[in-house]
């Protein structure tokens, strides 16, 4: 028995001495609190800890998302289609009578009847110009149909019949859209004379090689780009906006994940859709937090913020002149209910990390299963020993 109690007293002890040398899956809510303050080798601060509340939520909220309508507008409806360089045309003239520089040379006394003539598809040239028999060169690019029709006709004032002329676009190289990336078929899209939207122009190129949730729309105008998902344009139509000539337009795959470990339900990297999700929704998709180790007050949220949002967060925080993004670190209090409310407003964005810290128990529930595990043998043996007196034997 004297053999049995030193045993135990000595795995006891190495028990307790053990927790700060047991297995653990992260720091603890309090090492990451103070891991912040921690400074680098150029008396920096590694990272900034905030807590997650009302003011925080606002001050993200009002970090602007980016929208083709509220970066390109929705005024103005279509573009009015107007040749440009390279664009080929065919002009047709008419004339009110006989005998006039485009009718048909008569034979025997006798006309055919025709007063018209068609001037053979010619391309514009790099002056913007077309040229036009007894009309001469006439600039075209940037005028509609219409508009060149009036500028042959004023040209033929004077010198043919009572003239006519009709404008047709052959070859539309101008008024095209490009449209690249996860399309089925890549291609220079042209545009219809009714206009076409941002999905229009997608269909047209055959439609998206990934599925909705993963593709962003990336809209390049000018020297403007802006980026949405997908399904932002099916969820809001005024979204879909439409395009103008020589806009590019490029479908990405780009799928979202955030990363949950710790004393989370499930350790994994965990996709969303590109609509993106609340931290309410992201604790739910990794698993909750575990009843036998999780830490609610301990819950963290790691991400790289862009360096006007670090400064809102804290103005005290030393941030580098020089910097584009801070690392920010997010403590968020499950155990208080009002915080709930709070997450099913914070989004999580793409490469998030969610770590969920053990709570303080866990190391004396390991030292205790530690302990367990050196001294069972010695009961065991204890035990055996006692039966053998019991009986005599000893």
């Amino acid at each position: 028995m004297r053999v049995l109690g030193k045993w135990a007293v000595l795995s006891l002890s190495l028990a307790a001495a053990g927790c700060s040398y047991l297995p653990s899956q992260g720091p603890t809510a309090s090492e990451v609190v103070s891991g912040g303050a921690a400074q680098t080798a150029d008396a920096a601060p590694r990272y900034l800890v905030d807590n997650l509340d009302a003011r925080t939520v606002a001050i993200l909220k009002h970090e602007p998302n980016q929208t083709l309508s509220g970066r390109f507008g929705t005024r103005g409806g279509a573009a009015s289609p107007t040749i440009g360089l390279g664009d080929s045309v065919s002009v047709t003239v008419w004339e009110a009578a006989s005998g006039g520089l485009f009718s048909s040379a008569a034979i025997g006394g006798v006309t055919a009847g025709s007063h018209s003539a068609a001037i053979p598809e010619q391309a514009v040239g790099r002056d913007g110009n077309i040229t036009i028999p007894y009309a001469g060169r006439i600039h075209v690019a940037g005028m509609t149909p219409a508009q060149v029709e009036q500028a042959v006709v004023h040209r033929l004032e004077g010198k043919a019949i009572e003239p006519q002329a009709l404008v047709t676009v052959t070859r539309n190289v101008s008024n095209t859209v490009t449209v690249t990336g996860e399309v089925t078929n890549g291609a220079r899209v042209p545009l219809s004379a009714a206009g076409d939207r941002v999905l229009d122009v997608i269909a047209a190129a055959g439609g998206i090689r990934a599925p909705v949730p993963e593709v962003f729309i990336e809209l390049s105008r000018g020297g403007g780009t802006a980026k949405v998902p997908m399904q932002a344009l099916l969820n809001h139509p005024a979204e879909n906006i439409y395009v103008r000539p020589r806009d590019v337009l490029t479908v990405v795959r780009e799928p979202q994940t955030f990363t949950a470990f710790g004393s989370a339900g499930r350790n994994a990297l965990v996709p969303f859709d590109a609509v993106g999700i609340s931290l309410e929704e992201a604790v739910a998709k990794a698993g909750g937090l575990l009843d036998s180790t999780a830490d609610p007050a301990g819950v963290f949220l790691l991400r790289a913020e862009p360096a006007p949002i670090a400064r809102a967060l804290d103005p005290s925080y030393p941030v580098d002149p020089s910097a584009r993004y801070v690392n920010v670190v997010y403590k968020i209090n499950l155990k208080d209910a009002a915080t709930y409310f709070l997450a099913r407003n914070f989004a999580v964005r793409n490469k998030d990390v969610i770590y969920v810290a053990a709570a303080p128990t866990a190391e004396f529930y390991k030292a205790m299963q530690l302990f367990s595990a050196l001294t069972q043998p010695a009961i065991t043996g204890g035990s055996i020993a006692i039966a053998a007196c019991s009986s005599g034997k000893c």
